[in-house]
């Protein structure tokens, strides 16, 4: 009997692995296909990091609609998934009293898409009460109680892994090159690791959404790349600002923020820049520039120095200015996730669970007794007591190993990173599950170590061990022969 499969998502973005972990729910054989060498690997790995409450988006528009839905799911992710979530408001701050117009249409555009908890526009005097650091020119703000912060890729990963524990399938290095209709109304994916055959499929590929929408619907979507670009703060200076801190929006986006992230650093970001290339993700000394001058408005004096490292990422903005969900008239049982930008990471569960609950309606899935919704994070060594430390070592002495000493990860950490489901096969891997290499010194001290530990584990040479797949190899040869006398 021909190898069908009920599902293939095309992407292994946060929506991709929010969809996979949404479809196990059901009894379904999934499979989800990533051309890159790791899932969190595009567009979802390099934002905001923003759970925003869904004040901006235009009342009607399915971004307003999956916003507030899906803020609204995060609670419950925490819970199951042990994804680290904290509610620490947003504000949106004008710096001229020729804003508070804009900040009173937020406000209503806000109640109208129905945000919950507290929403309210606050005088200049609660603003420095609640944010004495906030610009000078800062003189009043919209107070979203709903905003709040995740870890993107903390977050997708928890959701491919709990996907994996209840039985989809994930290929990497696994591209998509053709899709098409067969005579019995399946799907045929054709990808760089074979020819699968599918009764549906999810268009969930980021930035090349609209490229597979197009090979299959005359209804034709344009994704043009927007490039954004941050800095990221030392821990130093996490204590700067309690909320996120937002500018007025404008037609290119929602502005450059200053805000806290989970992991006590800061984030300053992002520019908003139309580019054509969607594999154009280079930081330029104008997007920075510009970055910083802008921030410079909400913190004055930025810390330079503190600065330890610069990304950029890409947004996947349509011409239709909202996401682009579901079917499209013509292309039965191909489910679009185009065009998700900003608010997608806050939208991704809600998002999720619609596209589910289509295709199981579609194909008449039942329902899986045996879902496991609950995921167990990595244990931070970190974040542990120091009775918690002895404890943790005493069961596995590879906790009492640091590799990474600016972020405080042990072996231990870096060796379950690469043996979980879904599992870390190169370096940026391991950065993005442990934190190893984020901190201060960016790598310098433990990718050594962590190459050594990688090699071991995937039963391959150091010289086979790459930053991020592909041709990204560290190391070139060794120095000397293994065996040989050099002296």
């Amino acid at each position: 009997m021909k190898n069908v499969y009920d599902v293939i998502i095309i992407g292994g973005g946060v929506v991709g692995c929010a969809v996979a972990r949404e479809l196990a729910r059901y009894r379904t054989k999934t499979l989800l296909l990533e051309k890159t060498n790791d899932i969190c690997n595009g567009q979802s790995k390099a934002n905001t990091a923003i759970l925003h409450g869904g004040y901006d988006a235009k009342p009607g528009t399915l971004k307003a609609k999956f916003n507030v839905l899906g803020n609204a799911m995060f609670d419950r992710i925490h819970e199951e998934l042990e994804v680290p979530v904290q509610w620490n408001t947003s504000l949106v701050v004008s710096f001229s009293k020729e804003g508070h117009p804009a900040l009173e249409r937020l406000l209503d555009q806000g109640i109208q898409n129905g945000c919950r908890g507290e929403l309210r526009i606050i005088d200049e005097q609660e603003l420095r009460r609640r944010e004495p650091n906030v610009g000078s020119t800062a003189c009043e703000a919209l107070l979203v109680g709903s905003g709040g912060i995740v870890c993107p890729y903390e977050l997708t990963e928890a959701y491919a892994e709990n996907a994996a524990m209840n039985g989809a399938q994930f290929l990497r290095n696994a591209g998509v090159t053709n899709l098409r209709r067969l005579p019995n109304g399946h799907w045929q994916v054709i990808s760089t690791v074979g020819t699968f055959e599918t009764r549906a499929v999810v268009n969930a590929a980021g930035v090349y959404s609209d490229v597979f929408n197009n090979m299959v619907s005359e209804r034709k979507v344009h994704i043009h790349p927007r490039r954004g670009e941050y800095y990221i703060v030392d821990k130093k200076y996490h204590n700067m600002f309690h909320a996120a801190m937002f500018q007025l929006p404008t037609k290119m986006g929602k502005g450059v923020l200053v805000a806290p992230t989970v992991d006590g650093t800061v984030l300053i970001g992002p520019t908003a820049e139309d580019i054509e290339d969607k594999e154009d993700k280079q930081t330029t000394a104008e997007g920075l520039a510009k970055a910083l001058q802008e921030a410079s408005r909400t913190w004055e004096n930025i810390p330079t120095r503190a600065f330890i490292t610069t990304f950029s990422g890409l947004r996947s903005t349509g011409d239709t200015g909202d996401f682009i969900l579901g079917e499209p008239e013509d292309a039965p049982l191909f489910f679009n996730c185009c065009a998700v930008e900003s608010p997608g990471l806050t939208s991704s569960p809600a998002i999720a669970k619609w596209i589910s609950e289509q295709i199981a309606g579609k194909l008449e899935l039942k329902e899986n007794p045996d879902f496991n919704p609950i995921r167990k994070a990595i244990p931070k060594f970190r974040e542990m007591t120091a009775a918690e430390r002895e404890a943790a070592i005493a069961a596995n002495p590879d906790f009492g190993k640091v590799v990474c000493r600016c972020e405080t990860v042990t072996e231990a950490e870096i060796r379950e990173a690469i043996r979980r489901p879904v599992g870390a096969l190169d370096i940026d891997g391991i950065k993005r599950r442990t934190r190893a290499g984020m901190g201060r010194c960016q790598a310098g001290f433990c990718t050594p170590r962590t190459v050594e530990i990688l090699a071991e584990e995937l039963g391959i040479s150091p010289l086979e061990v790459t930053k991020f797949g592909g041709g990204s190899r560290l190391l070139e040869g060794y120095l000397f022969e293994e065996g040989k006398n050099h002296a």
